[in-house]
């Protein structure tokens, strides 16, 4: 079975208790710059985007690639904020399923597009995007210089990049024997390739062509996530849906642990990045 298999199982099994327990969201919640800040689980969560938009000096948009859409809760929320129109995709066709109806249900059936295709596969004649959205799913990409040149390839120029992925702690100092062995874990439990440190991602954004590329950590501002994620999945509603979605989901949910250690130890850092098409 392929990564893009993996993935695309893992996310069909875990998505219908994620919706039940956090809604169309399918990311991290912004708890303020020092993690401190006390938010509802949504509220915390359009606070990321919000953030990212602003990191990013992004007011205006008409055109959004939502790159690893999940459900498409980006797509409608940028969507409805800049009367513009969205293209998703996700691996998962229960993700793709469930966004219609998310899509039908916003009125927005007629602006936002969720396509359960792999992103890289985006044909070349594609009309071309003024921002290309990319959150919390790049860490399932293996080829990341190749999704950052079909980013470049699809933005109109003067168009924007905004990405936020798990990445690791910067080296040196090498990484250990113990460090290998967690992240060995987390890409197993969550289906991932090698995470690298958001100064790699900073590499490949400016070989594939891109300008103004600025590069952030907001480990400390959605810290408080893990702990609310493994809080709701104490509930006695989330304990019969864990059970019911299958091992796969189980599995992700008993890695949470590893995450949170990840986070603790500094390992894992939650890496963001914005990027320009230059106009010329």
């Amino acid at each position: 079975m392929t990564l893009n298999d993996r993935i695309r199982d893992f996310y069909d099994q875990s998505t219908g208790i994620w919706l039940d327990t956090w809604g169309e969201h399918m990311h991290h919640g912004h708890y303020g710059d020092d993690g401190k800040a006390v938010k509802g689980n949504e509220e915390a969560q359009i606070d990321l985007i919000e953030a990212l938009l602003d990191y990013g000096g992004v007011t205006a948009a008409s055109r959004i690639l939502d790159s690893g859409c999940g459900v498409g809760g980006s797509s409608r929320y940028l969507a409805q904020k800049f009367d513009a129109e969205a293209l998703g995709f996700t691996l998962s066709p229960v993700q793709a399923t469930a966004a219609a109806a998310y899509n039908r249900a916003a009125g927005l059936d007629n602006r936002v597009t969720i396509k359960a295709q792999n992103v890289y596969t985006l044909p070349a004649d594609t009309p071309a995007f003024d921002l290309v959205w990319s959150l919390e799913s790049a860490e399932h990409m293996a080829d990341k210089q190749g999704l950052f040149e079909l980013f470049y390839r699809h933005l109109q120029p003067g168009g924007k990049l905004l990405m936020i992925t798990w990445c690791t702690r910067e080296v040196p100092p090498a990484l250990m024997g113990q460090d290998h062995r967690l992240l060995n874990k987390i890409y197993d439990y969550y289906h991932l390739p090698p995470m690298v440190p958001v100064s790699d991602l900073r590499d490949m954004a400016a070989r594939a062509g891109f300008a103004s590329i600025q590069t952030d950590d907001w480990s400390e501002a959605v810290a408080p996530f893990w702990g609310k994620v493994i809080q709701s999945a104490m509930s006695w509603k989330s304990m019969r849906g864990l059970l019911k979605a299958g091992p796969g989901t189980l599995r992700g949910a008993w890695a949470m642990r590893y995450m949170q250690a990840g986070y603790r130890r500094g390992l894992i850092r939650f890496g963001v990045l914005t990027a320009e098409k230059p106009l010329g």
